[in-house]
């Protein structure tokens, strides 16, 4: 995105160039702080990537390798939440005469979309974060069991974590989006209905992240099953554009028409097992198997 993106609008580079570098560094230095827990004494953090509560708590999980951790990813987020600034400045302010919203490459959009979606989660995940650290080094109490604390974590943490596959997703979204139309010597078919179908994603992926707690008994099922499943037809235009891009098209399978095939079919098969987990039934029968 901070090599594409301008170029694709017009822009001779992003809004905030130092800002941008900052971002960098946050991301860089804060993951390393992360990394650095394997050479501590007592080693890395060993509750897992979710965190949960009170797993996490300075009783079960001691040593310094969990507090970098925690603080790394923290830092890390500082980075995307002013790398995404500095995305949605330079899309909204700076494109080329003429080049209204909708005449916008598709991975402009999806860029402008992921950067969206990372300031309305990464904040709550900074908080959750500093929470914690607050709750492992001077005794406070937000994620106490004994006061729904455990749940609590649970809808902080997913409430980025979904998302968050979401903001991993849509730029490569937006890569094969370009992809396709070069190898198939067409234009995009059905450009607004990728648009809309795009933002669709983006806006549900915010309504969907306790189908990750079906099995804790405290979110309401029906909901959130739903949310999933309506968030597969979106999803599902998107293919119907691509495909119908490639319909008729002249295509050839140089690597990155291999590669995005691959994708196709991979994403495919996992859509259809998203579906399926989104069933309360099945997620209950499977869920920590």
């Amino acid at each position: 995105a901070n090599w594409i993106m301008p170029l694709q609008i017009g822009a001779p580079d992003v809004a905030f160039p130092r800002l941008n570098m900052l971002a960098f560094w946050l991301f860089l230095f804060g993951s390393s702080i992360a990394a650095f827990g394997f050479f501590t004494p007592d080693g890395a953090a060993d509750f897992g990537w979710f965190l949960y509560a009170p797993l996490s708590d300075a009783v079960h999980s001691p040593g310094l390798g969990a507090d970098l951790w925690i603080m790394g990813v923290a830092l890390s987020g500082f980075g995307s939440i002013l790398g995404a600034v500095n995305f949605i400045t330079t899309i909204v302010c700076m494109r080329a005469p003429g080049m209204t919203m909708f005449r916008m490459p598709i991975f402009v959009w999806n860029v402008l979309l992921t950067a969206l979606l990372i300031l309305i989660v990464f904040p709550v995940l900074a908080a959750a974060l500093f929470a914690l650290e607050c709750d492992r080094k001077f005794g406070s109490h937000v994620f106490d069991a004994a006061n729904g604390g455990a749940l609590l974590w649970q809808h902080l943490f997913w409430f980025f974590g979904h998302p968050e596959v979401y903001i991993l997703a849509l730029p490569f979204f937006g890569i094969v989006s370009e992809v396709i139309p070069v190898f198939s010597r067409k234009p995009m078919f059905g450009y607004m209905g990728l648009i809309a179908a795009t933002i669709a994603i983006a806006g549900l992926s915010v309504t969907v992240w306790a189908h990750h707690m079906y099995v804790t008994g405290g979110v309401l099922l029906p909901f959130f099953s739903f949310m999933t499943f309506l968030i597969a037809v979106p999803t599902g235009v998107k293919f119907f554009n691509w495909i119908g891009t490639m319909w008729k098209g002249s295509l050839s399978f140089e690597t990155p028409m291999l590669w995005t095939t691959g994708f196709l079919i991979t994403f495919v098969f996992g859509g259809l097992t998203g579906v399926i987990l989104a069933s309360p039934p099945m997620d209950f029968h499977l869920s920590d198997s």
